[in-house]
């Protein structure tokens, strides 16, 4: 057989792998005559394929289920094995986790960390420990069988550019960073030689809001809320990154011309009027001069007492949170405007700020967005909150192995 012969059966071979690994994600329990019938594959094909992906330990057959005539088939599924590590970075913490073939979180950890001061290798060095961490507790729940980790995603808070970290306002000292470089030389043990993507985090957030929610919510825009502010705009099901993959800038929009400055250089950016840091200082709540706990991670910080407040009806916590809505009811109306889209999504902070910010968002958009006599647009809550960002970095290995399963799922070629 010619080497061009061999390569095109390569190709129908990781095309019919990743086909059938996609069907049993997307029906569950399918036996392999089911998978066969809905792939137009022979049954002899699939029950090869299925073979091999169990070999890789990305599926597991179940027991056959007995309801029925006939001999029953075996239920397949994806497997709860450890596969992906997502990473988040952010201005105040860290985070990590990692999922299964299903994206089920099998282990994860969040630290404190003012990631402002300092240099950032040292930073990047604990993200690397963090990911290590999370993987040795999947280790030590299976036992002598570890999990093969096939990939790793970055989640960073700012702009994201050919496998770079190129500028992120709230963190000075990392423009133009080789974030995915560094981490991946930064990985101990068994995680050495493992591949590191990277991605914006509000990117990765509403990919995971995405994956979550139910089939009608295929077009919104997110918007999450830490110290910075970042967006992510999803159209017919597929992430949107604009021309040159910057999209979603939405915390630096200027919703007050003469609002204070911004880490980015310019005025009243959204971020400024109604960021994290903003929220703490219109409801006088102080935070230590190191900035560790101030993070949406830490219940007993600044954030946790913000919450307690706002629950408590105290009414300049309260009357801050309603203008922060109002200043993120400016700034969604003008994106519904240009890009049409029938919802929004409160993620990170403003996920668990909801009951405060979602009435004046809203009535922002009834006021500001055109076409709202005929398509009113929606607000929802993202049931995922602060843990979006580093789901959807995992998730987005997941998403690599399910394309190719023989490139990044380890199945034999």
């Amino acid at each position: 057989m010619s080497d061009e012969s061999k390569a095109g059966t390569g190709g129908v071979r990781q095309h019919n792998l990743a086909l059938v690994l996609q069907r049993i994600g997307a029906a569950p329990r399918s036996s392999r005559a089911q998978v066969a019938a809905v792939t137009g594959l022979s049954r002899a094909t699939v029950s090869a394929l299925v073979d091999d992906l169990l070999a890789a330990r990305l599926i597991t057959e179940l027991a056959p289920e007995r309801n029925g005539r006939g001999r029953p088939g075996n239920p397949l599924q994806l497997a709860s094995r450890g596969v992906a590590i997502g990473v988040e970075i952010n201005v105040d913490y860290l985070a990590a986790c990692v999922t299964g073939v299903d994206a089920t979180v099998l282990a994860s950890r969040t630290v404190l960390r003012d990631n402002r001061r300092g240099r950032p290798g040292p930073a990047i060095a604990a993200a690397g420990r963090l990911a290590a961490a999370v993987a040795a507790d999947v280790a030590a729940q299976d036992g002598p069988d570890p999990p093969a980790i096939r990939g790793i995603a970055v989640a960073l808070p700012g702009i994201v550019g050919e496998g770079r970290l190129l500028r992120a306002p709230n963190l000075p000292a990392w423009t133009d960073r080789d974030v995915a470089a560094e981490l991946a030389r930064a990985l101990p043990g068994s995680l050495v030689g493992v591949q590191v993507t990277l991605d914006n985090e509000a990117n990765f957030a509403a990919l995971a809001h995405l994956a979550h929610s139910g089939p009608e919510q295929r077009d919104f825009v997110l918007v999450s809320g830490e110290i910075g502010v970042g967006g992510g705009l999803v159209l017919d099901g597929e992430l949107f990154r604009g021309v040159r993959g910057y999209a979603g800038e939405i915390g630096h929009m200027v919703v007050d011309p003469r609002g204070p400055r911004c880490h980015c250089g310019a005025t009243g950016c959204l971020e400024q009027v109604a960021g994290q840091e903003a929220l703490l200082r219109g409801a006088r709540i102080a935070w230590p001069a190191d900035g560790g706990s101030t993070a949406t991670g830490n219940p007993n910080g600044a954030v946790g007492e913000l919450l307690a407040r706002a629950e408590a009806g105290d009414r300049r916590t309260r009357s801050t949170l309603h203008d922060a809505g109002v200043a993120i009811g400016v700034a969604l109306a003008g994106v519904v405007n240009v890009v049409d889209v029938p919802a929004v999504v409160l993620g990170g902070l403003y996920a668990r700020l909801g009951a405060w910010l979602a009435e004046p968002i809203a009535g922002e958009l009834d006021r500001r967005v055109l076409s709202r006599r005929w398509t009113p647009t929606a607000v929802h809550v993202s049931p995922l909150g602060a843990e979006a960002a580093v789901r959807g970095a995992a998730e987005s290995v997941i998403a690599r192995i399910l394309a190719d399963p023989v490139r990044y799922g380890g199945v034999d070629a």
